[in-house]
């Protein structure tokens, strides 16, 4: 064996072993994050056993930690995130589907491209301030003589604060501009895995460009907008620093709307409409608020809001997967 392929073979046995440790690195790594979250979780469960049963999830807040409940906390994340999806989602999409698909390469496009990008890395509590100033305050145009604008519907008569306060629809807009940034991120990256292939096969069949959009590109990007969406929403489920500035309640003894259950929803139509108007509390909210109080039994109050957190947001995860599945099984290419 020449000594040039002693050489070779020493290289290639060091590039070997390199790679391997680099793996168990990060197999470590991997085991050593997962052996935290266990550690937390357990830790959670303990301090939580005992306190999560069905009165805690239908009790309001009180003053005495036996009685405590979350429901208030419950139905104001579930609002919030209800709008804050119906705000941003259509929005994040359309808007990558114009950067995507329809705007020309100028210098214009890469100077919105910069500041998304930019602007999805800020911290929450600059998005909160932001929130304050535009939708509780706006802007202070109404000063010291608020109004409120009065809509007919059919069931009931839509009462519209101006300015918005601190109201649920205030705390949606807010959070929908602090995960917007990462949905049209998300989508525009969803949209370029789309092969170029398909749309030119799509206008060599006589099809225009929004057909094109509409019937081959949207659906093969849909599942990746859909992870996107996914992270985004579950960012805004546990964010607290927005909604301490926009001034969310720590203690809350109603639901917006008064809905406190699916039969409400039913039976109480007007509560669906005033409940994007009415104060509220979330989840964070409650549980930031049980564990600064001195009383060591909230503690293990503070433990079941947080499993209840866990859970909704699991929950709701598992749901977007499961469309996301759907989405992807209609693939045919």
């Amino acid at each position: 064996m020449s000594q040039s392929d002693q050489v070779y073979k020493s290289r290639l046995a060091t590039r070997h072993r390199l790679g391997r440790m680099f793996g168990a690195v990060c197999m470590a790594s991997t085991w050593f994050g997962i052996a935290v979250l266990v550690v937390l979780l357990m830790g959670v469960v303990w301090q939580a056993s005992g306190w999560l049963d069905w009165n805690f999830l239908t009790n309001f807040d009180s003053r005495h930690p036996e009685q405590a409940g979350i429901l208030a906390g419950l139905w104001g994340s579930l609002w919030l995130i209800l709008f804050t999806t119906l705000f941003s989602v259509p929005t994040g999409i359309g808007a990558a589907l114009y950067l995507e698909e329809y705007a020309h390469d100028n210098w214009l496009k890469r100077l919105i491209q910069v500041n998304l990008s930019n602007l999805a890395g800020v911290p929450s509590i600059v998005y909160g301030i932001l929130g304050l100033t535009v939708f509780v305050r706006m802007f202070g145009l109404f000063g010291a003589q608020p109004k409120v604008v009065e809509v007919p519907l059919i069931f009931a008569n839509l009462e519209i604060p101006l300015p918005l306060g601190r109201t649920v629809i205030a705390a949606a807009l807010t959070l929908s501009l602090l995960i917007l940034p990462v949905v049209i991120v998300a989508a525009q990256e969803a949209l370029r895995s789309v092969p170029v292939s398909i749309r030119k096969a799509s206008y060599a069949l006589g099809a225009t460009q929004w057909q094109t959009v509409r019937h081959q590109v949207l659906p093969a990007a849909l599942p990746g907008m859909l992870t996107g969406v996914i992270l985004a929403v579950s960012r805004a489920i546990g964010e607290t620093a927005p909604l301490v500035m926009i001034g969310a309640l720590t203690y809350v003894a109603f639901t917006p709307g008064d809905i406190s259950s699916p039969a409400d929803i039913i039976s109480n139509p007007s509560g669906i409409a005033e409940a994007p108007f009415a104060t509220f509390t979330a989840l964070p909210i409650q549980i930031f608020n049980w564990v600064s109080r001195p009383k060591t039994e909230y503690q293990h109050v503070a433990a079941a809001g947080i499993l209840v957190l866990l859970a909704v947001l699991l929950m709701l995860n598992g749901a977007a997967i499961l469309v996301r599945h759907r989405f992807q099984k209609r693939i045919r290419w």
